[in-house]
């Protein structure tokens, strides 16, 4: 699989390890920075994590920042990335079975390595149910389609 990993200063070390693991188990992935430690501004790296995703050339995208908050409001700014924070296996394998998401987010400092692996396994292993879900996903790419009154 395509995917794609962005991160803040916070999240490099974690982004690191994530992608070295992912090539290990065979993914191809496009780390697309930062790859040190000075400060920067998530939205930045959140935006261009949802390009990749939106736009097919990375199938699947992770995204982390210090409490994986801010990054994933800055990803889901895009109408076509659906990205759902999460801290454990179960909300990542249901951001994808009911929610169809394309990205997940994470806090470095708040999820281990061990954590963050589980939720990007259950992540990637696990399908998009469609049926009743899927009309509520086509809502999602299109403001039109709520009420907001």
């Amino acid at each position: 699989m395509r995917i794609a990993i962005a991160s803040d200063h916070a999240a490099t070390e974690l982004k690191s390890k994530l992608a070295e693991w992912l090539m290990e188990l065979g993914h191809e992935v496009a780390d697309l920075g930062p790859n040190s430690t000075d400060s920067v501004d998530y939205p930045d790296y959140g935006y261009k994590l949802a390009n990749v995703v939106a736009d097919g050339t990375a199938e699947r995208g992770i995204a982390l920042c210090g409490s994986g908050i801010g990054i994933s409001i800055s990803v889901n700014r895009h109408p076509l990335v659906r990205c759902a924070l999460v801290s454990e296996p179960l909300s990542a394998a249901l951001a994808r079975e009911h929610n169809d998401a394309n990205c997940i987010a994470m806090g470095a400092r708040l999820t281990g390595i061990d954590m963050a692996k589980a939720c990007v396994t259950a992540f990637l292993e696990t399908d998009f149910a469609g049926g009743r879900h899927q009309r509520r996903v086509d809502k999602l790419s299109h403001y039109g389609a709520g009420n907001f009154r």
